[in-house]
């Protein structure tokens, strides 16, 4: 029997972070070319950029996944009933992996909701596939969705759209908010997808009793067994379990719980149990879920500028090129996520800015200026010792001027005479 999956990106759907984890998920299904793939492209359809997402979805697994996945194409209301819709349902339909990622919540469920969509989704829970849904796609799981642009973008007070309830036919009456720990806001709070504590509050107060948020950290996943009635985290963060603005339960990448613990705490008439009174103050209680998140690829990217900077120091011209090399890889490799921020305009600059450094230092040299220019001024100043041996006191004197004129320095004392470079020469020493 095939494989029933259910898996929730946080974020890091088409990054090298999440690749191990997508071939894993294709093997559980099938052979190398025995899994039916699709992936549905409504929660960006909207953008005018859809086609280069696609694509760059398509390379992904094409590339770093070694699995083909075709398109189910489906981005407007304009299309429903024409050819193309009905071959995008087909194909919904035979497939046995279905992704879906970026985008907006609001958009995707506008269209999935008034078609065959959501009932070919739970076919896929019920008789067998595996449903990875990330980023906004993740938001629609639930039965109620983040609008997502709408209050952070547009500035609409907070409010719940009804989602495709996928995670109550796993049995988790759960809203889903990806982006759990990010970080981007700097000095304002940009947790919780966006929400920050504040608005998540207001949001959590708006649910129905017995409904919980399952929060999954950035570059994470939550694996959900629906055979087995297991829920693995994997990835470089963890999954938390949020009611009534408490943490109830915290599990982390490499931890496998039965899924029925996940909502272990959250009760019914009683409501939620907190992990601890201070749980509900505003800022608190938030154990790791708190930790914003850091970026693997810019973790990545200040890892390869030290280097490049100690090579710079070494005067190593190998280390520093091959640091500017491994960065051109690390840029190759992060060329098909999807995600939407600036981390890859962040890391081609240090690219550029490594690129600048080397010329400067080809300029100049990384040589050690004193090894470059040792035998000119040992041969210099063993004229200058003969000059001054024979107390032809002027012509020592114009020796050692000409040194300095050329960045060196000539220093006499009592052990000897001793020489420096304080700048680069700038013309012939002789």
């Amino acid at each position: 029997m095939t494989a029933r999956l259910l898996v929730i990106m946080g974020s890091g759907e088409t990054s090298p972070t999440m690749s191990k984890l997508h071939r894993e998920l294709f093997a559980r299904l099938g052979g190398p070319a025995s899994v039916p793939a699709v992936m549905l492209d409504t929660p960006f359809g909207f953008q005018e950029n859809a086609d280069d997402i696609a694509a760059k979805a398509e390379d992904y697994f094409r590339k770093a996944v070694g699995r083909p996945v075709s398109l189910a194409s489906y981005r407007s209301a304009d299309q429903v009933g024409s050819v193309a819709h009905e071959a995008a349902l087909v194909k919904l339909g035979e497939a046995r992996w279905v992704f879906a990622g970026p985008g907006s919540p609001s958009h995707a469920l506008r269209l999935w909701k008034a078609s065959r969509v959501p009932a070919l989704l739970a076919d896929k829970l019920r008789d067998g596939g595996c449903i990875t849904f990330a980023s906004a796609a993740a938001v629609t799981l639930g039965p109620f969705a983040l609008p997502v642009y709408e209050i952070y973008k547009v500035g609409q007070e907070p409010f719940w759209l009804e989602g495709l309830d996928l995670t109550g036919r796993v049995g988790l009456p759960a809203v889903v908010v990806p982006h759990w720990n990010n970080a981007e806001g700097g000095h304002h709070d940009t947790r919780y997808c966006y929400m920050g504590e504040r608005r998540l509050r207001v949001l959590e107060d708006k649910l129905p009793e017995g409904i919980f948020v399952l929060g999954v950290d950035e570059h994470t996943a939550c694996v959900l067994d629906l055979d087995e009635g297991t829920a693995t985290v994997s990835g470089l963060g963890g999954v938390t379990i949020r009611a009534a603005g408490a943490v109830v339960r915290r599990v982390e990448a490499g931890e496998t719980v039965a899924t029925c613990d996940l909502a272990h705490g959250v009760g019914g008439g009683g409501g939620p149990a907190r992990v601890s009174a201070d749980a509900a103050q505003p800022g608190a209680g938030h154990g790791p879920a708190a930790r914003p998140a850091r970026s693997p690829l810019l973790a990545s990217v200040t890892e390869l500028e030290a280097r490049f900077a100690q090579a710079l120091e070494a005067r190593d011209a190998d280390a520093a090129t091959a640091c500017a090399l491994d960065l051109v890889s690390l840029l190759d490799a992060w060329s098909s996520d999807t995600t939407e921020s600036d981390e890859l305009d962040r890391a081609r600059a240090a690219l550029r800015s490594m690129v600048v450094r080397l010329g400067q230092a080809a300029s100049t040299g990384l040589r050690d200026p004193r090894a470059a220019v040792a035998p000119f001024v040992e041969a210099l100043l063993d004229a200058r010792r003969q000059a001054r041996d024979d107390r032809r006191w002027a012509d020592a004197d114009s020796l050692r001027d000409r040194l300095l004129a050329a960045g060196i320095e000539v220093r006499d004392g009592p052990e000897g005479t001793e020489w420096q470079v304080v700048s680069s020469p700038q013309a012939p020493i002789v």
